[in-house]
C-alpha cells in the first residue's frame, strides 16, 4: 500500500515539475527569440552604415587615387622640364664653346695678315661681328690679283728682285730680268722659281694685265711651306729607305739567285749527253760488259753513273739489279736535290722579314705620331718606307725563288725517272738477247 502511494507521489510531482518547466522554457525561448529579432534588426543596421561608410571610403580613395595621378603627371612634367633645362644647360654651353673656338681659331688665322681681334667674352656676338668684317674685306683683297715689289730664289740658289704677282692667296708668280714664271713656296713666307718654263708666259700676261689663253699655275695651300723638288730615286736609294731589314733581304735575295744558277748547272751537268743511254745499250749488246764499263768511265753526270751501276751488276738476278739500280738513283738525288731546301727556305723567309719590316716601319711611324703629331707628313715618311718597302722587296725575292725551286724540283724529279727507266730499258733489253 505505501509503495502505490509513494508511486502516486512521485507521479504527482513528475507531472508538477514538467507543467513548470514548460511555462520555463516557453518564456526562456520568447526572450531568446525577441533577442534574436533584435540583434538580426542591429546586424541590418550595422550592415547598412559599413556600406556607407565602405561608399564613403570608396569615393575618398577614388579621390586620392586621382591626386596621385596628378602629382605623378605633374612630377613627371616637372622632371621632363628640369631635363630640357638640363639639354638646354649643355647646349649653351657647348655652343659657347663652340663659339670659344671659332673667335680663338679666327683671330690666329687673321693674324698672319696683320689683323689683330680683340676678343671679349661678354659679348661674343661682337666680337664675331668684327671678325667677320675683316675677314670679308680681307677675302675681297686676296681674291684679286696683285702685284707686288719682292724677292725670289733662281735654281742656282741665288736671290732675285723684281715683281711678285699674286693670284689671290693660292699661287704666286715672278717676273724678273733673268728668269721669270709660277713661284713654290720655299719656307718663310719665300718663293722659288718653279720648273715649268711654259709658266713664264703666263706670268709676263698677267704682269701686263692680260688673259692668257691657258693658264700654267701652281697652286699652294701654305706660303710658309716649303714644296720640294721631286728626287728621282734610284734602286739604291729605295732599298736603303727600308732600312737594315731591307738589306738583308737584298742579300738573301742574293744568295737565292746565286743558289738558283749554282742548281741549274748541277742539274745540267747530270744529265750528260742525251744518246748516252742508247750509245750505253748498243756498246752493251755489241762489246759486252767490260767495254761498256771502260766506256762508261769516260762519261760524267748522274746518268752515266747509274748507268755504270746497272751494268756493272746486270749479270745478276733481276729483283737485284732493281734494288742496285733504286740505291744509285736515291745516291745520286743527294747530288740532284742540293741547295733545294735553302732556295724554298731563303723563298719562305723573306715575306717573313718583309712583314718584319712593315711592322718596325708602323711601330715607328706611330712612334713620331705620339710625339709630334700628324701636321708634317715628312716626318711619317721613314717609318712608312720601311713598312712599304720591305714588304715589297720580301715579295720580289720570294716570288722568283719560290717559282724557280719549284720548276727544278720538278726537273730533278723527271731527270729521277728517266735515269730509272733509261737503267731498266737497258736491263730489259739486254735480258731479251741472252
Amino acid at each position: 500500500m505505501k509503495k502505490i502511494l509513494l508511486l502516486l507521489l512521485i507521479s504527482a510531482f513528475s507531472v508538477f515539475a514538467s507543467s513548470e518547466i514548460d511555462k520555463a522554457y516557453a518564456k526562456e525561448f520568447a526572450f531568446l527569440k525577441a533577442q534574436k529579432n533584435m540583434l538580426q534588426q542591429r546586424v541590418q543596421e550595422i550592415q547598412t552604415q559599413n556600406s556607407k561608410k565602405l561608399a564613403a571610403a570608396k569615393k575618398d580613395i577614388e579621390k586620392l587615387q586621382a591626386m596621385v595621378l596628378q602629382k605623378e603627371s605633374l612630377s613627371e612634367s616637372l622632371s621632363n622640364k628640369l631635363f630640357a633645362a638640363q639639354q638646354n644647360f649643355e647646349n649653351i654651353n657647348d655652343d659657347t664653346s663652340l663659339i670659344e673656338a671659332v673667335v680663338l681659331q679666327g683671330s690666329s688665322a687673321l693674324k698672319p695678315y696683320g689683323v689683330n681681334i680683340t676678343i671679349d667674352k661678354n659679348n661674343y656676338p661682337e666680337t664675331l661681328k668684327t671678325m667677320y668684317t675683316h675677314t670679308f674685306s680681307l677675302i675681297k683683297k686676296l681674291s684679286t690679283l696683285r702685284i707686288e715689289e719682292g724677292s725670289f730664289y733662281l735654281k742656282d740658289g741665288s736671290k732675285e728682285q723684281g715683281k711678285l704677282i699674286k693670284v689671290g692667296n693660292i699661287a704666286t708668280y715672278g717676273v724678273s730680268p733673268k728668269a721669270s714664271g709660277a713661284l713654290v713656296p720655299a719656307g718663310d713666307n719665300s718663293f722659288k722659281i718653279w720648273g715649268d718654263e711654259l709658266s713664264s708666259e703666263t706670268a709676263k700676261a698677267l704682269l701686263n694685265h692680260q688673259k692668257p689663253d691657258i693658264l700654267h699655275i701652281f697652286i699652294y695651300e701654305n706660303a710658309n711651306k716649303e714644296v720640294s723638288d721631286k728626287e728621282e730615286k734610284t734602286v739604291l736609294d729605295i732599298i736603303d729607305s727600308a732600312g737594315i731589314i731591307g738589306w738583308v733581304i737584298v742579300i738573301l735575295g742574293t744568295v737565292g739567285v746565286l743558289f738558283l744558277l749554282l742548281r741549274v748547272f748541277y742539274l745540267m751537268s747530270s744529265t750528260g749527253s742525251k744518246d748516252l743511254p742508247a750509245k750505253t745499250l748498243k756498246e752493251l749488246t755489241t762489246n759486252g760488259v767490260a767495254k761498256t764499263l771502260e766506256f762508261l768511265k769516260s762519261q760524267k753526270g748522274s746518268n752515266a753513273r747509274v748507268l755504270k751501276a746497272t751494268v756493272r751488276n746486270i749479270d745478276r738476278d733481276r729483283e737485284h739489279v732493281e734494288d742496285i739500280i733504286s740505291e744509285a738513283i736515291i745516291h745520286e738525288s743527294t747530288r740532284l736535290d742540293k741547295l733545294s731546301s735553302t732556295i724554298l727556305v731563303i723563298a719562305a723567309v723573306a715575306p717573313l722579314l718583309g712583314l718584319l719590316g712593315t711592322v718596325t716601319g708602323m711601330i715607328a711611324t706611330f712612334d713620331i705620331i705620339t710625339e709630334f703629331g700628324t701636321g708634317d707628313p715628312k716626318l711619317l715618311s721613314g717609318g712608312i718606307s720601311i713598312a712599304l718597302v720591305t714588304t715589297e722587296l720580301g715579295l720580289i725575292v720570294a716570288i722568283p725563288l719560290l717559282l724557280g725551286g719549284n720548276l727544278l724540283n720538278s726537273w730533278a724529279g723527271s731527270i729521277k725517272d728517266s735515269m730509272e727507266h733509261t737503267a731498266l730499258h737497258i736491263v730489259n733489253e739486254y735480258s731479251k738477247q741472252k
